[in-house]
């Protein structure tokens, strides 16, 4: 049965009402383009290419500019993309275009929108506006979606000319938020030349963890289940209702055994009986890719999971994902007898570093953003203060570091007088801040990196990357300990006997998981195995890295109760902390962590942000080669106290590779 297609009004919220207003819905939701049902295939067989592109992770990047460095950036822009979008079109006149989440927060100009320049109803957001210009079939939700709100979400949504769907999230009530799934009616023409009407089928999903990772926005008005978990809910009855079934699964690709509410389920979505299609994303890497070569299940060179093809385009806009089906019908019904699957990059890179673009920025996507794009360059440009010394993250992950510094500093002048006003004021105070851009995934120009002199906004929106808000969690010395051993997991182990090169850094491990905590000192044995794996599961329980650790110039009291400074998304539970999972939180602020930094520097109107110190590596014995990777302009700037580093060459990706020595 035909349901009536939901209007882009009834994705605006009702009121004042912080839920999306919305019918629920039993099923699939028909949306249909031309009156009638799907035609049937003729008696004979047919053959029809169907070509299905992704977005995914644009996070607000319209334009091909880096607002951080205020300059041209050719890796980046959804106007990039969308000339090869054009071109993917002319090769293959049955086309649709499908978005995998994370749209409206994530650049400057998610920021200048949601904190500066607003959304009432009826305006439409800079990047919906770009989007509009592409005709998408359906996009879905992204964890990041929920950053400002959910009022927020509701008026950029209600801007869209084509739907969202999620399966797995819900409104207070039970009810869907948005529509768990859709059909869209489409003409595809045949290799004949012969007409048919399909129908596609499109099911949408957001990590579930978006619950301790917004718990401000969404407790009370929003609840999530596992994600497998929801598509064994809606598949059967939706593939009953489509001939093609696509999923949108703003989820990555993670391998081992299903857990239940697992962040990156895309693998085991795949597992799933009914799915023809999958677009991932979320972890901002490229599938088919070499990230993924060793997980069972993944075809990394053919980009399937459990023979299920699946695409991952990149983030920012850098890549397309492409899935060509060959679909053939007979007999009534039509199946996926081949297909292929690639992700086409916007630009690429030369041996010796450059980028080269492979596409120019459309204009019409570029024009649709245009004013926004103007205000946020004047928005990110204003002063706000001074620093004495150059702040940048070249060396963060083996030094203590003055672009975590600043934010340590700032959190814990912020908290001080507001523990105090809440009874909290006897409590040791520590302040935990971790580097968020240290090259990795994002490539070697991805650090921070401020001259001394004026800070403007786009400064600290430099050193500090994401709309954070300020967490305090009461924790006691033996969590402290425990936290840092966790964070200490970002090494590899390194075996002082061999005289091979051996790499420091787990390139796996996020950055932004590697957690400084000030008010202690301490330091990281490398050479013993990290106590926690990469997802925090204890894995070798009689490891310690964590040495010396003193507070006050004494070895911590492990019973003693200390307030650690942080933000929403690490005391929610956010990288599986030991002492911070959400039930440890005791102050929860108003304020973004960037909004702090930049009071901290208006207050203070001149910054002096070198590193204190606090914590180091314990040296390892000369003969012991030991690399590092980091960006070549790292070889510019002075060295962190008690740091040696000797080049050793070109790193894959444009990077360069440093032989360390501590101590």
């Amino acid at each position: 049965m035909t349901r009536s297609p939901l209007s882009r009004r009834s994705l605006l919220l009702a009121g004042t009402a912080s839920v999306l207003s919305l019918p629920a819905l039993g099923g699939a939701a028909l949306a249909q383009t031309r009156g009638g049902s799907a035609a049937r295939p003729a008696p004979g067989a047919a053959t029809i290419r169907l070509r299905l592109l992704e977005t995914t992770d644009l996070h607000v990047n319209v334009y091909p500019y880096d607002y951080y460095r205020d300059r041209d950036d050719d890796t980046v822009g959804l106007a990039k993309t969308a000339t090869l979008i054009e071109a993917a079109r002319a090769e293959v006149p049955n086309s649709l275009l499908f978005d995998n989440g994370d749209v409206i927060q994530g650049s400057p100009m998610g920021d200048y929108m949601a904190y500066k320049h607003g959304l009432k109803q009826g305006d439409v957001h800079p990047i919906i506006a770009a989007m509009n210009k592409l005709d998408y079939v359906c996009g879905t939700l992204g964890n990041h979606e929920f950053n400002y709100g959910l009022d927020y979400l509701g008026t950029s949504l209600g801007g869209q000319n084509f739907p969202s769907v999620c399966a797995n999230l819900f409104k207070a009530d039970g009810e869907p938020l948005v529509a768990p799934t859709r059909v869209f009616q489409r003409e595809l023409v045949d290799e004949a030349g012969v007409r048919h009407e399909l129908r596609i089928g499109v099911i949408g999903f957001v990590p579930p963890q978006i619950m301790q990772w917004d718990k401000a926005n969404l407790e009370g008005k929003a609840s999530t289940i596992d994600i497998v978990e929801a598509a064994k809910r809606h598949i059967p009855e939706l593939r009953r209702n489509c001939d093609v079934l696509i999923a949108l699964c703003h989820s990555g690709i993670a391998g081992g055994p299903a857990v239940a509410g697992a962040e990156n389920a895309a693998l085991y979505l795949a597992e799933v009986p009914g799915i023809d299609a999958i677009f991932t994303g979320h972890q901002h890497l490229v599938f088919p890719g070499k990230d993924f070569s060793n997980i069972a299940g993944a075809d990394a060179e053919r980009g399937t999971l459990h023979g299920v093809p699946a695409v991952m385009a990149g983030f920012w806009g850098s890549h397309l994902g492409v899935i060509d089906l060959r679909l053939e019908g007979r007999d009534g019904a039509w199946k996926v007898a081949d297909f292929k699957v690639e992700a086409r990059p916007i630009y690429e890179r030369t041996a010796d570093r450059k980028i080269i673009p492979k596409v120019a920025a459309a204009p019409v996507v570029l024009d649709a953003a245009k004013p926004e794009h103007e205000a946020t360059l004047a928005y990110v440009r204003q002063p706000v203060g001074e620093t004495s010394a150059p702040i940048n993250s070249y060396w963060a992950l083996v030094a203590d570091d003055p672009s975590v510094q600043i934010v340590s500093n700032a959190q814990s002048w912020y908290i001080k007088s507001i523990a105090e006003a809440s009874g909290l004021g006897g409590l040791p105070l520590l302040s935990a801040a971790a580097p968020f851009k240290c090259g990795g995934r994002s490539g070697p120009d991805y650090y921070t990196d401020v001259k001394p002199g004026p800070l403007a906004i786009k400064d600290m929106a430099d050193i500090y990357l994401y709309p954070n808000t300020v967490r305090v969690v009461k924790v006691t010395g033996a969590q402290v300990r425990e936290w840092l051993e966790r964070s200490a997991g970002i090494f590899n182990r390194i075996d002082p006997s061999s005289t091979a090169e051996q790499d420091l850094i787990d390139g796996k491990f996020p950055s932004y998981n590697f957690d400084i905590i000030d008010g202690v000192r301490y330091r990281i044995d490398v050479t013993k195995p990290s106590r926690y794996d990469g997802d925090g599961k204890l894995v070798a329980p009689d490891s310690h890295r964590i040495v010396d650790l003193t507070y006050d110039g004494k070895p911590i009291d492990e019973a003693a109760q200390f307030l650690v400074a942080t933000n929403n998304y690490r005391a929610g539970g956010g990288g599986n902390f030991p002492g911070a999972d959400g039930k440890t939180i005791v102050l929860d602020a108003p304020d973004l962590n960037r909004d702090v930094i930049v009071r901290y520097i208006v207050e203070e109107k001149t910054v002096d942000p070198k590193a204190d110190g606090n914590w180091s590596l314990v040296p390892w014995p000369a003969s012991t080669v030991v690399s590092y990777v980091s960006s070549p302009a790292a070889a510019k700037v002075a060295l962190p106290a008690g740091l040696k580093a000797d080049p050793l060459g070109d790193a894959p990706g444009g990077f360069a590779r440093y032989r360390l020595s501590v101590g």
